[in-house]
């Protein structure tokens, strides 16, 4: 018989042992995907948080991309968790910094191209950072690094890519989408694929295993 985890020995002496499904602080779909499909049962409570706020605030002290990610992430777990204290909550966030700049999601079609064609034959990083709250208090955090090599792609092909993806831009950092057509935009990625699609997914589900959420 496989060795059990010490986590969940305490948790069944105790009476403990975890059932709910794990609630996802996003509403994020990309990520509800990859959670879904790596057979995690999840339930979708998004955390009310002001990000742009909290990216100004942040940017004025000079913090580095990877704390606003993690930061982020961590309010957003934090906001949900004070509503489910006794629930497993992941909060998680992305971030891409390019030249120092840090883009958010774009608000309309003509942001998304203007985003794009700042990164047009550049590198930029995607930090995707998760945050996991139980009893009320944070037990795991990891930030998942990527770095993307866009191609001097012409304006006639981003024209294109554009009118072909729609408003399907306006739900991701740096308006494009990998897992969609985004290859055509770039010559390298380094770096973890899943934090590219929102979420350090390998890392989230060695954590959940100890929780009882994930297959052992």
């Amino acid at each position: 018989m496989r060795a059990k985890t010490a986590a969940r020995l305490v948790r069944e002496a105790s009476g403990s042992e975890m059932t709910s499904p794990l609630i996802l602080a996003s509403r994020s779909r990309s990520r509800a995907d990859l959670l879904r499909q790596a057979g995690v049962e999840i339930e979708i409570a998004p955390a009310l948080v002001d990000e742009t706020a909290v990216k100004a605030g942040m940017a004025a002290e000079g913090a580095a991309a990877r704390d606003v990610a993690d930061t982020l992430a961590e309010f957003k777990a934090r906001r949900v968790s004070a509503r489910e204290p006794g629930r497993v909550v992941l909060g998680a966030d992305q971030v891409l910094v390019c030249e120092g700049r840090m883009l958010d999601k774009p608000q309309d079609l003509a942001e998304a191209r203007e985003h794009l064609a700042f990164l047009r034959g550049k590198t930029h990083e995607l930090l995707s950072a998760a945050v996991i709250y139980e009893l009320g208090a944070p037990v795991w955090r990891h930030v998942g690094r990527a770095q993307m090599m866009a191609r001097p792609f012409s304006d006639g092909f981003l024209d294109d890519y554009i009118a072909g993806q729609g408003d399907a831009l306006l739900d991701t950092v740096g308006a494009y989408r990998l897992e969609a057509g985004g290859a055509q935009l770039f010559t390298r990625v380094q770096g973890d694929y899943f934090s590219v699609l929102g979420l350090p997914l390998l890392e989230v589900l060695g954590f959940l295993r100890t929780r009882g959420l994930c297959r052992e």
